[in-house]
């Protein structure tokens, strides 16, 4: 009855407050505070300066953690508590150590200017339940309990004691929900049940739980770790994952990709061959672990399986006229090679298979190889694949690795068809005379096959492992010399030659494609206007690019552009100006190629030769000059060794008809012949400079001068025959572009003659030989 009467006492009495965060302090335990907000420390201040009590409440939300709760944001039901100790820490907080009293019931909170006060009444926890049945419970929960902190590393063994030791069952529950792991929010709505049993009930429903969750969390972990290895570890956290999934029965999500792959296999029309190969790797896949090295070795591949195209390609129609009109819309000029491609479509689209379709471009760079590609898969609505083959030196990069090197992967015709999409795409092979040979492999060797109609419809890339039908692609191969070509892979293709530009034909493609073109990629079409004269432009083309092509005439004419873009925006241009002749200096410089190097006078031991470069056709300058001496011939100017025996076998000639060509007959033992072809640092070599230094070296001894208005080429033999020579259409090109308007060619050169375009020999006296007499009454004054 005291105790009652001092309880009712205290009712009158407010007691300070100290709102707790993400905690609870219970009746008959201790617990430790941090207190460091402003109003806690002051109540708890407040408190010491008293009867050392004070009532800790769990707020409900914590919003601003700095902040001091408003009483709305606090629970109504509370523990009165009593300050055990105090400690005062550096940074003005207060570590508390308090022990619970009694719950208490908040019935009115109250603020001073620094602290929180509550009016409270004692609200204790009520027992309904038969003694017995509470008895049994009890046991039950400390045998439940007992699982629990064995389960619970966080929770030492020493925490039995006491609940083996009380005999209450209100400070059972209170200590049990003390140890308990669980939300604050839960722990705070038991505490508030006024039902001590059904307290108890609910807090041993939740232990269970509890138990049953950390017994699967154990057997997750044990199945995980028996899997870990030293390389295995970095997975660890996606296995649990895993293991989470099995036990909940998601076992989908495990199987994704083999799942996926089983759907492609059903879905996509593959040869029986392949088909049964994708099987045989999907159920590999099947036993393997995800961590397995073999796993992404047998994922690579199938992926790469399905992502090749296998459906019947759709074939789209062609006319014949709309392909001339893309190739004329496209090049300027080449009315041969136009004419060969379109019969060539002719009979692609009056015969449903066609064998020998493989077509080669020749011709030095610039001149449209390429694009000539793209205009064909243009005519054929087919996907355009472009590789180069410049460097290749591995035959693997052809046929692919096999799949037992790390890494490994296709080979880049396999690779072109997967990024085309489809199987009939037109796949361009650039640079074809430019594979390389090493202890790799042949990579030309690797062609002969991809080439050969006759063979390629059964493909084996070395990493697929598997035939594949390369018979519906179109391949189009470009090179810029056909020497460095081996002779099998050359008669697999069909050789179109792309002889160089006329300077006719230069004009033409500057106007119509190269300037618009420059124009549209600096954007000046609608800001400047800008017009290169006729005269401009044939200037650009003599004086300041010296190509078979037309990139280099591309850059001049943007440098040309860039210029004009510079002075407009500083003002110095306005919105238009015109291009002329006169004004090049300013904008390109001095001109580069005044093409002057050839003999503009009749000279003795002076000839202008043609030879043919793969960057087109080139004039060459024989001197031949002759001192006293003991008969030596002195060959300079970087000769190689065919051009050096053509040198030997002109000096023999013209030893052989000295006495026809009124020089001296001992001449080979008192003269030195001194024979040098200028720009010294270019290699040269070939026959079919011949005649020419033939006819240098008979001019010098017969001290006879020589034409300046013809230039020749043709290989000379030791009985005076001239043979033919290759190259004819650059060399006429050549001898056009430097004013010569005389040629002299091998008569067995005529059915060549026949083929050059009109363009070309108009205006020039092409003279047919078939000695070195011949030559020499042409040419010799």
């Amino acid at each position: 009855m005291i105790e009652k009467k001092n309880k009712k006492k205290e009712i009158k009495n407010n007691l300070p407050v100290i709102p707790l965060r993400n905690t609870i302090v219970f009746p008959q335990t201790v617990t430790p505070l941090l207190v460091g907000r402003s109003g806690s420390i002051s109540a708890a201040e407040k408190a010491l300066l008293q009867s050392k009590r004070i009532i800790c409440v769990p707020q409900k939300t914590v919003i601003d953690s700095e902040l001091d709760p408003k009483a709305a944001n606090l629970f109504r039901v509370g523990t009165r508590c009593t300050i055990l100790q105090v400690l005062r820490l550096p940074d003005g907080n207060l570590r508390l150590l308090v022990e619970g009293d009694y719950r208490v019931k908040i019935t009115r909170f109250s603020r001073t200017r620094d602290y929180l006060n509550a009016s409270y009444t004692y609200d204790s926890k009520e027992i309904h339940a038969e003694p017995l049945e509470t008895e049994a419970l009890l046991r039950s929960f400390r045998k439940t309990f007992s699982d629990y902190i064995k389960l619970n590393k966080s929770i030492p063994d020493e925490a039995l004691v006491p609940i083996n030791e009380t005999h209450s069952p209100r400070d059972f529950f209170y200590f049990v929900l003390a140890n308990t792991q669980i939300d604050v929010l839960a722990k705070q709505e038991l505490f508030e049940i006024n039902d001590l049993t059904m307290s108890i009930k609910r807090l041993f429903s939740i232990i269970k739980r509890e138990i049953e969750i950390m017994k699967l969390e154990k057997k997750i972990d044990v199945d995980v770790k028996e899997k870990l290895n030293k390389i295995q570890k970095e997975y660890y956290l996606n296995e649990q994952l895993k293991v989470i999934h099995r036990e909940l029965g998601i076992s989908r999500e495990e199987k994704a990709d083999l799942i996926d792959f089983q759907e492609k296999l059903k879905n996509t029309t593959l040869p029986e061959e392949v088909a049964q190969k994708a099987e045989e790797e999907i159920q590999k896949l099947s036993r393997l672990s995800t961590m397995s090295p073999e796993y992404s070795v047998v994922h690579n591949y199938l992926t790469w399986l399905f992502d090749l195209p296998w459906e019947t390609p759709v074939m789209h129609d062609f006319e014949l006229p709309e392909a001339r009109q893309i190739l004329d819309a496209d090049h300027y000029g080449l009315q041969k090679v136009k004419e060969r491609i379109l019969e060539y479509l002719a009979v692609m689209k009056l015969a449903s298979t066609v064998k020998g379709q493989i077509l080669c471009f020749v011709g030095p760079p610039g001149v449209g190889k390429t694009s000539l590609g793209k205009s064909i898969a243009k005519a054929l609505s087919r996907k355009f694949v472009r590789l180069s083959l410049g460097g290749v030196r591995d035959e693997a990069e052809i046929r692919g690795h096999r799949r037992t090197y790390i890494g490994a992967m296709p080979g880049v015709i396999i690779q072109s068809l997967k990024k085309a999409g489809t199987s009939n795409p037109l796949i361009m092979l650039d640079e074809i005379d430019k594979l390389s040979t090493d202890f790799h492999g042949d990579p030309a060797s690797a062609l002969l096959e991809v080439l050969d109609p006759e063979q390629n419809n059964s493909f084996r890339d070395h990493y697929l492992d598997f035939s594949y039908d390369l018979s519906k692609v179109l391949f189009i191969t470009t090179a810029n010399t056909l020497t460095t070509i081996p002779q099998p892979l050359r008669d697999r293709m069909e050789i179109i030659e792309l002889p160089g530009y006329t300077s006719f034909e230069k004009l033409n493609i500057a106007s119509r494609h190269l300037i618009p073109k420059v124009l549209l990629e600096h954007e000046v079409n609608d800001k400047i206007a800008i017009t290169f004269l006729k005269d401009s432009i044939q200037d650009i083309i003599d004086k300041y690019t010296r190509e078979a092509g037309v990139r280099n005439l591309e850059r001049q004419i943007a440098q040309v552009v860039r210029k004009i873009i510079r002075a407009y925006l500083e003002g110095e241009v306005k919105n238009s100006i015109s291009i002329k002749a006169k004004n090049l200096e300013r904008y390109l410089g001095i001109p580069k190629h005044l093409y002057s190097e050839v003999n503009r006078q009749d000279a003795i031991g002076v000839v202008t030769g043609l030879a043919w470069t793969a960057y087109g056709g080139e004039t060459l300058q024989v001197e031949v000059v002759k001192m006293k001496g003991s008969g030596k011939l002195k060959l300079t100017g970087q000769l190689g060794d065919v051009m050096q025996e053509s040198a030997q076998a002109a000096y023999s000639y013209a030893r052989l008809q000295a006495d026809k060509y009124g020089i001296e007959g001992e001449f080979y033992k008192n003269l030195d012949i001194h024979l040098h072809i200028p720009e010294g640092a270019i290699p040269k070599d070939g026959p079919s400079a011949g005649v020419t230094m033939a006819t240098a070296i008979i001019s010098v001894l017969s001290g006879k001068p020589v034409r300046h208005d013809i230039a020749m080429t043709g290989e000379i033999t030791l009985t005076g025959l001239v043979l033919p020579i290759g190259g004819l259409s650059e060399k006429l090109i050549a001898a056009k572009r430097s004013g010569i308007k005389n040629v002299i060619i091998p008569s067995k050169n005529e059915p060549n003659l026949k083929e050059i375009p009109e363009e070309i020999k108009k205006g020039m006296n092409v003279i047919l030989v078939d000695k070195i007499d011949q030559v020499l009454n042409e040419v010799l004054l």
